[in-house]
């Protein structure tokens, strides 16, 4: 991810400039472009939002390429995720505007684009569960797998038939197979 050098800006100077509404990140100052998603990564990120708002009627809002308000290691932070899940009953009474989403997502997914690396990503699934994120998906379309990282628990990889279902989830029936066969990918 290449990183875009200039004077620091704050985070609000961030999201009320025209850059907030592209494919840039913040994050202490800086902004860093997000990776262009390539045809795998794009039908797999579309094929679950579908998955994700079947399920998640009258239980919350899904985004796509949503940014949220954040802080990573104290300082203003602002990543796209490629989907997230906020529930209604975490928003409470906050009432969502076309902004960054305001608070912690329960679910923030990233799906590893070419030229990005595990390792990478999973740095980042560990700043977003420190910054209050319940969980996060990284998932693999290169090995079909996703991981799954909690903030209490060791990190669990998924493939195959492998239930992505979790108590913070409630009732979502879905595996890995099912998402990488509606993406057309097995």
């Amino acid at each position: 991810m290449a990183s875009l050098t200039q004077t620091s800006l704050t985070l609000d100077e961030f999201l009320s400039s025209p850059l907030a509404n592209e494919n840039y990140e913040f994050f202490d100052g800086e902004l860093i472009q997000k990776m262009s998603p390539k045809r795998s990564h794009s039908r797999v990120q579309g094929k679950l939002l579908l998955l994700l708002e079947n399920w998640s009627q009258n239980k919350g809002e899904v985004g796509i390429e949503w940014a949220i308000c954040l802080k990573r290691n104290g300082k203003d932070w602002c990543p796209i995720p490629d989907l997230l899940y906020v529930s209604f009953e975490k928003l409470g009474d906050i009432i969502l505007e076309d902004d960054a989403c305001p608070i912690p997502p329960d679910l923030a997914i990233e799906v590893i684009s070419p030229g990005q690396s595990f390792s990478e990503l999973s740095e980042k699934a560990e700043a977003y569960l420190k910054a209050g994120v319940d969980r996060v998906w990284l998932i693999d379309i290169q090995v079909k797998k996703i991981t799954i990282f909690y903030p209490d628990s060791p990190p669990q990889t998924k493939q195959s038939n492998d239930s992505l279902g979790d108590d913070l989830l409630p009732n979502l029936s879905l595996t890995p197979q099912e998402i990488f066969e509606k993406a057309g990918l097995i």
